[in-house]
């Protein structure tokens, strides 16, 4: 069974999924936590719930990252059994962009073999199921253009985030060329 809850954070009430000791799911803030909690109940088809030890765990490391403490999210576990596979190859390349760097779109398609496929990479993080998990905001268009973000809040959370990490707006690190 999966369940959700909100919790408070610098930039407002995010949302957490999950079963068992796995991530379903997380929301950036929306105009109302309400919103959020209704966004995650719709999405995974969940109930409300108290986290458990793990998901606690998870909370305060996307909370300190959130008030600027360089945290690394990768030791959190997540269920994408339902992903389509790039979806998935382009969040696990996603995952390893870490807090106050980006990249580009091209610089992941690139990664995954083929730089035409920048627009597909858009197209999944657009769809990231586990944002800040899936740090799709540090991922930016072509010479750091921040482009669409699906995000209540769009470009300017994104622009957010990126400062609160203290990462390169405009300015790109290329994390995936060398």
């Amino acid at each position: 069974m999966v369940h959700y809850t909100s919790f408070p954070t610098a930039v407002g009430d995010c949302g957490i999924a999950w079963r068992g000791d796995l991530v379903v799911a997380t929301r950036l803030p929306d105009a109302r936590p309400a919103d959020t909690d209704a966004r995650l109940a719709a999405r995974t088809g969940g109930t409300p719930g108290a986290p458990p030890a793990s998901m606690r765990q998870v909370i305060a490391a996307i909370t300190a990252l959130l008030e600027g403490q360089r945290t690394d999210l990768s030791f959190v576990a997540c269920d994408l059994a339902s992903v389509e596979p790039f979806a998935a190859q382009v969040y696990t390349a996603t995952r390893a962009v870490p807090a106050g760097e980006t990249t580009t779109y091209g610089a992941i398609a690139r990664a995954l073999g083929n730089v035409q496929f920048a627009r597909r990479v858009g197209t999944a993080l657009g769809r990231n199921p586990l944002p800040l998990i899936i740090p799709c905001h540090r991922v930016v268009g072509a010479h750091g253009a921040l482009t669409g973000f699906s995000a209540t809040g769009g470009v300017a959370l994104k622009r957010r985030l990126l400062a609160i990490e203290g990462a390169p707006v405009g300015g790109v690190l290329d994390l995936f060329d060398g």
